[in-house]
């Protein structure tokens, strides 16, 4: 059975689509099985891969709301051994139309057990919230995946999220456990970005959360979304591909431990 991983930070520009994108680009690449389930209505995942939002027939709200089979809505993305769950803009009332359904909080669950088994892993791109759908994504979840901005504000929230995780875990009896935190938009050249790096290892002590690869500001990362490709597709030659390809073997190593 694969696993099925949260990403998730309340805080927008942290580099979360763009993780969730190239991180399942690069595992696709290395041969495993991936699904993206994208789960923001602003859809940046299903238009990363070229998909246009506006002309899709079955979405996940479709597959959620019932109006079709999962695997219908599932489609093919450019990269081999990737597809997705699309969404759309008709994904921002599902968060009032899930809180009236009885055990609310396992829809997410349920839609995806039924296509667990396929792949080697499911990475749920979650909105920059603390909503309904984020507190789906984390029940559905064997484990979560911050991405973290080396900016000054960006430890601001993390104990506000550290504390989401917990009450999932203790109010719904759902463990969702840190795979890993992703420090992103990363420069080497500024002593902001160590900073931030060094905090977040004393905020976390001598929990080994933090993936060694830390993930650069680089133009290529943010140029492929508007030619409707992963990093990977755009430029195999960049620095911010040759970054997720190895964010994506540390964590492959991760999971053979």
């Amino acid at each position: 059975m694969g696993e099925t991983i949260a990403i998730m930070n309340q805080k927008g520009g942290c580099g979360k689509t763009t993780t969730a994108v190239n991180l399942s680009a690069s595992l696709a690449i290395m041969g495993k099985k991936v699904l993206i389930v994208d789960m923001d209505p602003q859809a940046n995942s299903t238009t990363s891969f070229g998909i246009d939002k506006q002309k899709l027939e079955n979405t996940v709200y479709s597959a959620i709301s019932g109006e079709v089979n999962i695997k219908k809505a599932i489609i093919q993305t450019n990269v081999v051994n990737l597809v997705i769950l699309p969404s759309n803009i008709s994904l921002s009332g599902i968060e009032i139309e899930l809180s009236k359904i009885p055990n609310y909080h396992l829809v997410l669950k349920k839609l995806l057990s039924s296509v667990k088994d396929i792949f080697d892993y499911i990475f749920i791109d979650l909105p920059p919230s603390l909503g309904v759908i984020t507190i789906n994504g984390l029940v559905a979840s064997d484990s979560v995946i911050i991405p973290i901005q080396s900016e000054y504000y960006a430890l601001e929230g993390v104990a506000d999220l550290m504390n989401t995780i917990k009450l999932v875990e203790e109010r719904l009896k759902s463990h969702s456990p840190i795979k890993g935190i992703v420090l992103t938009l990363y420069d080497s050249r500024t002593r902001l970005g160590r900073e931030v790096y060094f905090e977040l290892k004393k905020y976390f002590g001598d929990k080994e959360y933090i993936f060694k690869t830390v993930i650069p500001r680089n133009i290529k990362l943010a140029e492929a979304p508007s030619h409707g490709k992963p990093c990977v597709l755009y430029d195999e030659d960049s620095i911010g591909t040759r970054s997720y390809l190895k964010l994506a073997q540390e964590f492959l190593e991760l999971d053979e431990k």
